[in-house]
């Protein structure tokens, strides 16, 4: 079978595409045909060096894939030949909270992910998927997804009524307002682009906010709430933005930190943080039982992720190129087999 595979700080151009031998299964795996990969701002992280995790030796990058059973080894039951499965981020992160044991080895960076013909994995670091989505979009539940939910309504704690204010047009942005929108809640987003902001709203964004055009835009966050601000910001800026969302914020509000498309660090508003009792939280995507809910959800209420663009398997690199461009609004995807 063919898989990439990339060295964590040698760029784009280290991305290759090779045969490997098909792994052998223990007890408790199961072989998966890979149909679709979703790339994730964490994958050209990866590839930068800039990524915390990644060794010597080249991994086969991606984590979040939709795949089909095709091989059952020993003891393996919770699923049978051909299901279609989405990968959990975190392969060991089950359920409840995390922990420095049940985050280790996520695919694409420390272990080996999903950007190939066929993977091995555990039977328990899967979920099944809602039917009524393609594997293209399926595949952008494993890590945008599962990321706006938690953000939205683990950490966050979001009820129907409350608000959200939600940064840029990337994927978990827009997993996050339509997230937002299916729940009840409020939603406002920003971008460079009228144009991203006019799909924004067609999408059921209450309202818009140019960040060039309106620089100060935790002031008009603040205006558009009446003063008050919204009840949660999902932050996936970093130290360009950061202040700003914790202004933007209500008091008891929450600003989930997801990103730092901008870099990490920055200033850090104490004073606005504590007279506000406002609460910064980290979201480290999340676990499978949160894939699961997210999934149910989904199927529910029949949301279909917006996938900006697919590549062929050979494209790999341009889709790599093409999501560094920040040009896409949702998701890019890599088509793996029909």
């Amino acid at each position: 079978m063919k898989a990439y595979r990339i060295r964590a700080g040698a760029g784009i151009d280290s991305l290759t595409l090779a045969d490997e031998a098909a792994a052998p299964l223990r007890a408790g795996q199961v072989r998966l045909r890979v149909r679709a990969v979703s790339l994730n701002f964490r994958d050209l992280m990866i590839a930068d060096g800039s990524y915390l995790a990644g060794g010597e030796r080249p991994v086969i990058p991606g984590s979040d894939a939709v795949a089909e059973v095709i091989e059952l080894g020993p003891e393996a039951t919770a699923w049978k030949l051909g299901d279609r499965v989405a990968t959990s981020f975190f392969p060991h992160w089950h359920g409840g909270a995390a922990t420095p044991h049940n985050t280790r080895a996520p695919f694409g960076a420390d272990a080996d992910g999903v950007l190939a013909q066929q993977i091995v994995v555990d039977q328990d670091s899967v979920f099944a998927l809602p039917a009524h989505l393609d594997d293209a979009q399926a595949a952008t539940l494993t890590c945008a997804g599962v990321t706006a939910w938690n953000a939205l309504f683990v950490e966050g704690r979001l009820r129907p009524g409350q608000s959200v204010l939600l940064l840029g047009t990337g994927g978990v942005s827009i997993w996050g307002l339509q997230l937002a929108k299916a729940a009840g809640l409020r939603a406002i987003v920003t971008s460079s682009s009228d144009e991203k902001l006019e799909r924004a709203r067609a999408l059921g964004a209450d309202a818009t906010i140019n960040y060039r055009t309106h620089p100060e835009w935790q002031d008009e966050v603040l205006r558009l709430t009446g003063g008050a601000g919204v009840d949660a910001v999902l932050e996936v800026g970093g130290s360009g933005t950061l202040a700003r969302s914790v202004r933007a914020a209500a008091m008891n509000g929450t600003v989930a930190i997801i990103g730092g498309v901008s870099g990490f660090g920055g200033e850090l508003d104490a004073i606005a943080l504590i007279m506000g009792a406002k609460r910064l939280a980290g979201i480290f995507v999340g676990s499978r039982a949160m894939g699961e809910e997210l999934s149910r959800f989904v199927e529910v209420n029949k949301i279909v992720p917006v996938v900006d663009r697919t590549f062929g398997f050979e494209q790999a690199r341009e889709a790599y190129r093409y999501l560094e461009s920040g040009s896409h609004f949702g998701k890019v995807t890599i088509r793996v087999a029909e």
